[in-house]
């Protein structure tokens, strides 16, 4: 199966001529998504964001719609809403149309990807050192940042080497670029994942194995068919479920490295601590907060891209103006067969 096989679009030639008549926003201003109450969305017409010092304003040519906003997105008794202009969007890439005082490195005109958070809209504005200009082997490429950046520091930390029997649980976004980085390391890859089309990307993003995630039991018992009874050197959790979790710690060996991916927002999770005890796990918490290190993963998204080991095209799946946002999020919650990651463009 091909990138072409795997790829679909949520935007139809009649969408895109509705697109083609809409009114512009007034001069000085631009139109950004609003949450106004769990499952509701309105595009309002807002002021055009001005960059400060050691700033840039950047005109986005998209934004990544990520897992993190289905909690928000539900409506859970911390939210308020309605949320700020284009809030909830932090995976925007555009071209930088302003600079701010004493930014140097930046110009109007380069295309970038950057770490900022009101990126639902048609412009946003970012620290310029959060700010990655895009190489010419991304020319005409959608490119969210953010979570290939992400993809990239749950690599690093993972410490994947050649010969190491990798499990990868949940083969969404994360664990199909994981598999793929994985895979490209020289490990063997068991990859976990209860949807067929998921599966069938993880092998040929080159996985060796594909275990569909339906039976705790019977799920231990493949991996360990596999293994000789040894498990995995190291497995990742890239689901942000407490099942998997748990599953995921059975499938570690003695003395492997349990890496936390999936983000766990709703609620406390429970561990098994006589297991891990047990068999010495090294466990890894894979989320970053340091500003820095996400700008560094996606420099190293970049990189791997320059260098052929990935292709933005090749988990994007399904694209949205910024009008149905609302269904970008609803899809990216109910994951259609053929969907992976969404994108929405202004």
């Amino acid at each position: 199966m091909d990138s072409a096989d795997i790829r679909s679009t949520s935007i139809s030639s009649q969408d895109l001529a509705v697109d083609d008549v809409r009114p512009g926003p007034a001069p000085g201003a631009m139109r950004a998504a609003v949450v106004t109450a769990p499952g509701e969305i309105r595009i309002e017409q807002v002021a055009l964001p001005q960059p400060g010092p050691g700033q840039v304003r950047i005109r986005l040519e998209g934004c990544g719609v990520c897992a993190s906003n289905l909690v928000p997105w539900a409506g859970p008794d911390w939210m308020n809403f309605p949320t700020a202009p284009g809030d909830l969007g932090h995976e925007g890439w555009g071209v930088v149309d302003a600079v701010g005082e004493g930014v140097t490195g930046l110009k109007p005109g380069d295309r970038v990807a950057a770490v900022s958070y009101k990126s639902y809209a048609q412009y946003d504005i970012a620290d310029a050192e959060a700010v990655v200009r895009l190489p010419a082997a991304l020319a005409g490429k959608p490119f969210p940042g953010e979570p290939f950046g992400c993809a990239m520091n749950i690599f690093r930390r993972a410490e994947i080497e050649a010969g190491q029997t990798v499990a990868i649980v949940g083969a969404g976004f994360l664990g199909a670029v994981l598999t793929k980085l994985a895979s490209d390391a020289g490990a063997r890859v068991i990859a976990i994942s209860r949807r067929p089309f998921s599966l069938e990307l993880a092998r040929k993003m080159g996985a060796s194995h594909l275990v569909p995630m339906d039976d705790h039991q019977r799920i231990i018992a493949a991996v360990s068919d596999l293994t000789g009874g040894r498990f995995c050197d190291r497995v990742i959790e890239a689901t942000g479920k407490q099942w998997p979790l748990d599953l995921s710690a059975e499938l570690t060996r003695e003395r492997g490295r349990l890496i936390v991916a999936g983000y766990h927002q709703d609620g406390p999770r429970q561990v098994n601590m006589w297991l891990w005890n047990w068999r010495g796990l090294d466990v890894i918490n894979a989320h970053e907060r340091d500003r820095a290190v996400y700008v560094q993963g996606i420099r190293d998204a970049i990189d791997a891209v320059a260098a052929g080991r990935l292709d933005p095209d090749d988990f994007i799946t399904h694209r949205f103006p910024l009008e149905r946002l609302g269904e970008a999020l609803d899809a990216t919650r109910d994951r259609p067969d053929g969907f992976l990651k969404a994108v929405v463009t202004p």
